[in-house]
């Protein structure tokens, strides 16, 4: 058996600095260009529908392209395989900072989004594979205080590059940054992944490609397409569902399975995937995507004063990266895992309610402070746990993170967007119900010979921004539910007997 090698001082400073920073511009991209999608209407001569491509192409092309990132791992090395996903990366961006039309930057998104998948599993490999068992808590407070940060920071980044120069720049600044990381990790990154045979399953890929390719694009597009009273939604929920079926009946039927089933024998593994899944997914990712609409929509703030707001508690989840990864160490990943989920629970149903358009600024990032830190002390922990007991399949446990985390995460962007219309409207009708028309109509009336009849116009839209307003509550609570159920397994770890199986 050859020796395993850590690294320690300046080399391992260089070797952690050239793998986190192809991670976090590649985790970066996915909230920066978030800010820039209503810009891109003009430009591409399309509407808000049609740029929603621009972020489903790369959701699609990196959940597929974790399906066979570690079939390319064991036959290349994670060093060939991170350098290529950088160049793609980078390559992909000067594309899309060119295109002049919709199919361009969808194109050139996908190209970016197989990149970024290729990215992260190796990076998050590499890093952990870089230290010592006793010091991973500290390697993944690293690597999540890079991937963790990053999209906290995205609203902001994004806002100043387009406000400065344009939305062409959000894209352009990966390309000198990608650029020097090609050059560097190709010189100096060690190439310490062991070669060995792994048959890939191609049937399985095809059909549970199918299944996350159309799973993606029904949550994307349900509510444009009014969920299942569309046809088109229905069609690709059989055509999901028929991809999850065959997929299943080629696992049972093959012996080179997609996935290793039975490290989920492991409650600590199996644990750590759900909570990943339901936490994060569901829950952690509806605060992503709602807290800048709350900022931006809601309160009417510009991108730059909404990317503040985020970066507020953004700040939090590096800080706790750190310390979350350190306290691992030294004890072990639940109670840091259980303390992130009480906090997490006391921000998602006491302070998250109170958020509403009459919030002052100030106070609104003073609430959200909490959020960060429950966020920076999951990261470390939750992946500590999950590929301590991978039985030595790092790659295996990190494709099967990444994967559930874009299922999840999709389907809690698509909770969190239909919650809004619908609790908005509810509210709405709620208030209509309650008026008193005769005299709504007089004082309108009233008015309407002062200042004309946009005096109706004007009553409509407060009647709007009160209905949007009153119903974010419950959008904070639903979301909280699933923190909640997320939370539920992390206190289960709490239960199960530790001598059974490995470390943790």
């Amino acid at each position: 058996m050859s020796k395993i090698t850590y690294y320690k001082g300046f080399e391992l400073f260089i070797y952690v600095v050239l793998v986190i920073v192809g991670a976090f511009m590649a985790v970066l991209d996915t909230t920066v260009v978030d800010i820039i999608v209503p810009r891109l209407k003009g430009p591409l001569s399309t509407d808000m529908y049609g740029v929603q491509w621009v972020i489903t192409a790369y959701m699609i092309a990196a959940a597929v392209g974790l399906l066979v990132v570690e079939w390319l791992i064991k036959h290349y090395g994670n060093k060939m395989i991170y350098v290529i996903g950088v160049g793609a990366f980078t390559l992909a961006s000067f594309g899309c900072g060119i295109s002049n039309s919709l199919a361009e930057i969808i194109i050139y998104r996908v190209i970016q989004g197989f990149g970024e998948a290729l990215i992260m599993v190796t990076s998050h490999a590499m890093i952990f594979s870089f230290f010592p068992p006793e010091k991973r808590g500290v390697a993944m407070g690293i690597f999540a205080l890079g991937v963790a940060f990053a999209p906290a920071i995205g609203p902001t980044v994004g806002g100043y590059l387009t406000e400065w120069f344009s939305w062409r720049a959000v894209f352009f600044v990966n390309v000198p940054i990608g650029l020097v990381l090609v050059i560097f990790s190709a010189l100096m990154l060690p190439d310490n992944s062991k070669r060995e045979p792994f048959p890939l399953n191609i049937v399985s890929v095809i059909f549970l490609s199918i299944f996350t390719i159309a799973l993606l694009i029904l949550l994307s597009k349900g509510q444009q397409y009014g969920w299942f009273n569309s046809p088109f939604i229905v069609f690709l929920a059989f055509i999901s569902w028929f991809g999850l079926l065959f997929f299943i009946l080629s696992e049972m039927s093959s012996k080179n399975r997609l996935f290793d089933y039975s490290l989920f024998k492991n409650p600590y593994y199996t644990i750590g995937i759900l909570v990943y899944f339901i936490l994060l997914g569901f829950s952690m990712y509806q605060y992503f995507y709602l807290i800048p609409i709350y900022y931006e929509h809601l309160k009417g703030l510009s991108s730059i004063q909404s990317g503040l707001g985020v970066l507020g508690f953004g700040i939090w989840i590096g800080i706790f990266s750190m310390v979350a990864g350190v306290l691992s160490d030294k004890f072990s990943p639940i109670p840091v895992l259980v303390a992130a989920a009480l906090i997490y629970l006391y921000a998602a149903f006491f302070l998250f309610p109170t958020l509403n358009y009459y919030t002052p600024f100030y106070e609104a990032v003073i609430k959200t402070m909490p959020f960060g830190v429950a966020m920076g002390l999951f990261f470390a922990p939750i992946t500590v746990l999950v590929m301590n007991n991978a039985n030595g399949k790092i790659e295996q446990a990190i494709t099967t993170m990444d994967y559930v985390r874009f299922i999840g995460g999709s389907f809690g962007t698509a909770i969190a967007t239909n919650n809004l219309v619908f609790y908005k409207n509810k509210e709405f009708d709620g208030m209509v119900t309650l008026q008193n028309y005769e005299l709504l109509d007089e004082f309108l009336e009233n008015l309407k010979q002062i200042f004309g009849i946009v005096v109706k116009v004007i009553f409509r839209n407060i009647e709007e921004l009160m209905s949007f307003n009153y119903g974010f509550k419950y959008v904070w609570l639903n979301a909280a539910f699933w923190g909640a159920v997320g939370s539920f397994f992390v206190f289960m770890l709490l239960f199960i007997k530790r001598r059974k199986y490995e470390k943790v």
